[in-house]
């Protein structure tokens, strides 16, 4: 396996920390996955490297295990809340550099905000928005919420901008989002010229104003 800089520890093999897992070692990092259910440890222990059965709540396992010398762990414990809370807890204790924990819902978030997660994530949350929006705007590809003002959207180039450049489109001036990227194809386009025209089967990659973001969706 390619070794890089980071390190990271993915404590919870449940569907969102596997998947984090997963994806993490196919990009060449180096990972160490933590579940407290053998079953679990057992299920994965073919397809990542490093797994290991622990209960994070307890200071002394994590101890072991010398999750202080990982770069970014993940608290991906989903149904548990008080076992994500402390676990969370005893990685601030322990000096972890950067941790990033999953919360439940929103009073979860901020409970983990306030006792040191550095980055606090909702996944059903986030999924739920991008799937709505695809839904809603079959043409949104992916929709990412980085703020309540600031989204990021990937969608097919509307009808009524095909032909026409990204000075002459005027998204930024009409809707308050700039086209950071063009799908073309195979190719990406990083970052697209004034003159660029947009074509009839590009995607493009859009940041900015989020009701502006909603008001493109719209548009066929």
């Amino acid at each position: 396996m390619a070794k890089k800089e980071k390190q990271f520890a993915v404590i919870g093999l449940g569907r969102f920390g596997a998947s984090v897992a997963m994806t993490l070692l196919k990009l060449g990092y180096e990972v160490l996955a933590i579940d407290s259910n053998p079953e679990q440890v057992q299920k994965f222990s073919d397809s990542i490297t490093h797994v290991v059965q622990a209960d994070t709540t307890d200071e002394n396992a994590l101890k072991e295990l010398g999750i202080r010398n990982f770069d970014t762990v993940v608290v991906a414990i989903g149904a548990d809340i008080q076992a994500n809370t402390m676990t969370t807890l005893l990685l601030k204790d322990l000096g972890v550099n950067r941790i990033v924990a999953k919360a439940s819902n929103t009073l979860h978030g901020k409970m983990l905000q306030k006792i040191g997660a550095d980055q606090v994530v909702y996944p059903e949350r986030d999924m739920g928005q991008r799937v709505a929006h695809n839904l809603a705007a079959p043409n949104v590809l992916d929709y990412i919420e980085l703020s309540p003002e600031v989204s990021i959207v990937e969608v097919s180039a509307p009808q009524m901008l095909i032909g026409k450049s990204l000075a002459e489109a005027k998204l930024r001036s009409v809707y308050g989002i700039n086209v950071v990227a063009i799908k073309r194809g195979e190719e990406m386009i990083v970052p697209p010229l004034p003159d660029e025209k947009i074509l009839a089967q590009d995607i493009l990659i859009v940041v900015g104003d989020s009701v502006g973001a909603q008001r493109l969706e719209e548009l066929q």
